[in-house]
């Protein structure tokens, strides 16, 4: 993980502030995970679907992001690492159809978010269980988010706990709710209204 050589001007979206905390958002209340029945499934447009519990995550190679993160409400964070299991990493687990063009994230609580499957392909974009050296909270996702540096952190779902993959797109939860559909922060894509 090479240190990001650029200024802090320049890793930071226009219309963003720069803030050391990381602050907690969320809507309704954090959902009660049970770790002891927690599962992760993969289904939908792959060949055959699949069941991971946490033990079989833990097995998976581990990896580290050092990223920079961009909330929709303006806020921006940079110089995090995550830890967990590149997304790269866990596809070679499955076998997704040809016709797979999208991926819908599921969470604790009804929470699902919605994105293109090639976005999802890039060398940061993880499964992360910890932070800057110490488990997440679950404020912030435990026991498992997904991590997408390069889109608006709603993207980058808490307490995901499934994967579909989708040959169509159609919108998550916060999409459904006047959100952008795709949420580049350097394109400042926030609203629906505003594509």
């Amino acid at each position: 993980m090479a240190a990001d050589e650029r200024t802090p001007a320049e890793r930071t979206p226009p219309g963003q502030i720069l803030t050391r905390d990381w602050p907690v958002l969320h809507y309704g209340n954090v959902p009660k995970v049970n770790i002891a029945n927690w599962r992760f499934q993969i289904y939908g447009v792959v060949a055959d679907e699949l069941m991971l519990t946490r033990e079989d995550f833990m097995k998976l190679p581990r990896s580290k992001v050092r990223c920079d993160i961009h909330c929709v409400t303006h806020w921006s964070r940079l110089d995090n690492e995550f830890e967990g299991v590149l997304l790269k990493d866990l596809l070679q687990l499955v076998k997704v159809k040809p016709e797979a063009r999208y991926v819908m994230f599921h969470a604790a609580g009804g929470w699902n978010t919605n994105l293109p499957l090639a976005d999802l392909m890039h060398d940061d974009v993880l499964f992360a269980w910890r932070w800057n050296g110490q488990d997440l909270s679950v404020e912030h996702g435990w026991p498992m988010r997904t991590v997408v540096p390069h889109l608006y952190f709603w993207k980058s779902a808490k307490w995901v706990n499934a994967m579909e993959f989708m040959a169509e797109d159609r919108p998550g939860f916060w999409e459904q709710n006047g959100y952008h559909p795709y949420g580049d922060p350097w394109r400042e894509q926030r609203f629906s209204d505003e594509w």
